[in-house]
């Protein structure tokens, strides 16, 4: 007869992302995923797979919250210039009160070019955040604060690459006004 789980496996997934998040996942081991989701090794492996397995569902947890917070926020905003610079203000100030970073960016930097198998992953990625993007600034092009005209998959695709070069740069004390002048300067694409 199988045991029943005596955890939240929902809660004990929560707490794995946060240790690849803090620490990487080459220097996250076994025994620290069992230390930070409270639950011994073999209900890990019984229910999580091994360390890969277990992070991979991590990692799509990190991105489908990610997403979905995205989307909530920018839905949230009447204006798309105004909505796109607080976004970059609230991910600077986050980068800049954790120094963790973007999940994502980080999982970019350290596993690849080498695990070709999280390179769709990455890519999938890329492409839901410039979709959020490109809806958010089709809204602006509606509203008639952007343009029509102007090549929105682009203009996602360079607020993309942004967003996720200031979540780097981001960790660096003493950035946040440099930082939010590139905003600015990025966000001047969108005048007429």
């Amino acid at each position: 007869m199988p045991r029943s789980k005596t955890f939240d496996e929902q809660e004990a997934l929560q707490k794995a992302m946060d240790a690849f998040w803090k620490n990487g996942y080459h220097a996250t081991s076994m025994q620290d995923l069992v230390d930070a989701m409270g639950i011994n090794r073999a209900s890990l492996y019984d229910t999580f797979g091994g360390k890969r397995a277990l992070f991979d569902r991590a990692f799509e947890l990190y991105r489908a919250t990610n997403t979905a917070g995205l989307k909530r926020f920018l839905e949230s905003q009447e204006s798309v210039r105004e909505g796109f610079r607080q976004l970059f203000a609230n991910a600077i100030a986050e980068s800049q009160s954790d120094r963790k970073g973007c999940f994502v960016v980080n999982v970019t930097t350290e596993l690849l070019p080498a695990d070709e198998a999280l390179q769709e992953t990455l890519q999938a990625n890329k492409v839901a955040f410039t979709e959020v993007f490109c809806q958010f600034l089709q809204k602006g092009v509606e509203q008639g604060e952007i343009a029509a005209g102007k090549d929105l998959r682009a203009i996602a695709g360079m607020i993309f690459t942004l967003y996720n070069g200031v979540k780097v740069v981001g960790k660096i004390p003493g950035q946040e006004e440099e930082l939010m002048a590139s905003v600015e300067a990025a966000l001047g694409v969108l005048a007429y």
